[in-house]
């Protein structure tokens, strides 16, 4: 407990540290992305919420123009500017579901200059992106690829936060193909991906114990599992899947479990090393460092 609470303190110092004298500071943006239903609004919400508790200000975007309902607050909504409803009733177009949300991201690409004016140019921001569920658009079209160009070129980093549902676990083939899309936009978009599992809190007792083999499955491991569950005729489809993962040795996961502040934790940490926040600012003394609630030790002095 106590080391818990020395991480959280330096967590705070890190993140909460400031640059000496004028300087321009870069913006960030986490790209939340995944399947539907893999709890991206709930990410965001629970992210937030962290952040807040931190005195950590976020903003947080909607991109999902077919989205109902939010439990966190919004500072732009793609459906300020068009909607998945607007597309479908348009008699001209006659687009479906899939098809009005691929046209609704062409807009949005289109009419940057909302989403500009939307997010404004304030230093140092930190946005949480809400993006749809439809896997399409971050595997194989090129709509997400020019939206983070846009973004980088008003000069915010943006990571990749890539969610896949833990429930995959029970069906190995469905984690295996949940690897490879997180792989194939990876790929795709070319960013820091940091890819996360979530719903860990609903995880069986027994799935909980034998959750570090998902977290950064072997070859062996995954083959394994496979022969016992997979088609015998689709053995060697599968063997080569697993070769594929094996072979770029890039999808591993982090676990979140949002009824846990030491996960959510340890899960924005790793996505603010990766964004490389306060990586400019100066270097500070160590009268700048010396937190004044704790004035004995520093956190690498405590070891129990």
């Amino acid at each position: 407990r106590r080391l818990g609470y020395k991480k959280k303190q330096w967590y705070q110092r890190r993140v909460r540290g400031s640059c000496k004298g004028p300087t321009t500071m870069p913006r960030y943006a986490q790209l939340v992305m995944g399947p539907a239903g893999a709890g991206k609004s709930t990410y965001v919400h629970t992210v937030e919420q962290h952040y807040n508790v931190l005195h950590r200000k976020v903003h947080c975007i909607n991109l999902d123009p077919a989205a109902e309902f939010f439990r966190y607050e919004v500072q732009c909504d793609i459906r300020e500017l068009i909607s998945v409803d607007d597309v479908m009733e348009d008699s001209e177009l006659k687009f479906g579901p899939n098809g009005g949300l691929v046209f609704c991201m062409e807009y949005l690409i289109n009419n940057t200059e909302w989403l500009d004016e939307c997010l404004g140019s304030v230093d140092d921001d930190y946005f949480i992106i809400d993006c749809p569920g439809q896997i399409e658009l971050y595997t194989h079209m090129d709509t997400m690829s020019r939206f983070i160009r846009t973004l980088e070129s008003w000069g915010i980093r943006v990571c990749a936060v890539y969610l896949l549902d833990s429930q995959f676990l029970v069906e190995p083939s469905k984690f295996i193909a949940g690897m490879c899309s997180a792989l194939s936009a990876m790929v795709q978009l070319q960013l820091p991906h940091v890819n996360v599992l979530t719903k860990i809190d609903l995880l069986s007792a027994k799935d909980k114990d034998n959750l570090d083999r998902w977290l950064d499955p072997s070859q062996l491991t995954l083959e394994g599992i496979l022969t016992k569950t997979s088609n015998k005729r689709h053995a060697n489809l599968s063997n080569a899947l697993c070769r594929l993962l094996d072979d770029y040795s890039l999808v591993h996961f982090v676990p979140l479990n949002i009824e846990d502040e030491d996960s959510i934790g340890d899960l924005c940490l790793q996505i603010d090393l990766v964004l490389q926040i306060n990586e400019d600012a100066e270097p500070r003394g160590p009268a700048d460092l010396q937190d004044r609630d704790d004035t004995e030790s520093g956190f690498g002095d405590e070891t129990t």
